[in-house]
């Protein structure tokens, strides 16, 4: 199935990816890393059946207007014959639960009903945790609230499948995207070690907001295209959002 699916990529590259998937990383940066990349995610979709092509339009405008470049947005409206899209501006559940248990409290009552597991924490603790990070009004608390997400993570389980602990790769992840936007590279790396797949296609692109030089990536995207599900490709809109809508780290 890999040679196949190598075949239909060079075939979609060569054809119809559009100008920028014709050009490499180098000469990709800055003002053209975001057509190059998204070129790379869309060659990456070709191998799907049509129907899962279909069901990614939405994803993938709604990842292409994070740029606010009205000219791509446009491009890519009329390539995939689809409207524009923008994510929804609902409250997402797990901070409407970290804004529950601070209006009940200060912070040490919101770290210690975290650590005993109590409601609301008794569901999605990590998710609403990192959402009480995000609320933190200084540097400090943050740090306290990350410190005891990391505690609660406990060390890296060895294991795998239904022996891993389920919650410490939750708070992996959470914990990555936390660091991933706070810029800071040394608890990113932590974090990410406690994930369940470390070596995810997401947290390379995740690091690369950090390290510089996303477009390197694109061949991955490319390469490890899967003609069976929307997995790769999704993963890969996931990664790079967060670079299309704030750019890089300083």
């Amino acid at each position: 199935m890999k040679p196949l699916i190598l075949g239909v990529l060079m075939g979609v590259a060569a054809l119809g990816a559009g100008p920028a998937g014709a050009r490499d990383a180098q000469t990709c940066a800055g003002e053209n890393e975001a057509a190059y990349m998204l070129d790379a995610i869309w060659v990456a979709a070709a191998v799907l059946p049509k129907e899962k092509q279909a069901r990614l339009a939405r994803p993938f405008l709604e990842t292409v207007s994070l740029s606010g470049d009205a000219h791509l947005i446009q491009d890519w409206r009329a390539r995939l014959g689809a409207p524009v899209a923008h994510r929804s501006s609902g409250i997402p559940y797990a901070r409407q639960k970290a804004e529950l248990a601070l209006s009940a409290g200060d912070w040490d009552e919101f770290l210690r009903d975290a650590r005993a597991g109590v409601r609301p924490f008794n569901i999605g603790r990590p998710e609403i945790m990192a959402e009480g990070a995000r609320l933190a009004p200084n540097a400090a608390i943050r740090s306290r609230v990350m410190e005891a997400m990391f505690d609660l993570a406990g060390p890296r389980q060895q294991a795998s499948g239904l022996d891993r602990s389920f919650e410490q790769a939750d708070f992996g992840y959470a914990l990555a995207e936390l660091s991933m936007q706070t810029c800071d590279l040394a608890q990113f790396d932590r974090a990410v070690a406690l994930t369940a797949v470390p070596d995810s296609l997401r947290y390379a692109l995740w690091r690369r907001r950090m390290t510089g030089n996303a477009a390197a990536l694109a061949g991955r995207i490319r390469q490890d295209a899967n003609a069976d599900d929307t997995h790769h490709v999704r993963t890969a809109l996931e990664g790079y959002a967060p670079i299309l809508e704030n750019g890089y780290c300083p």
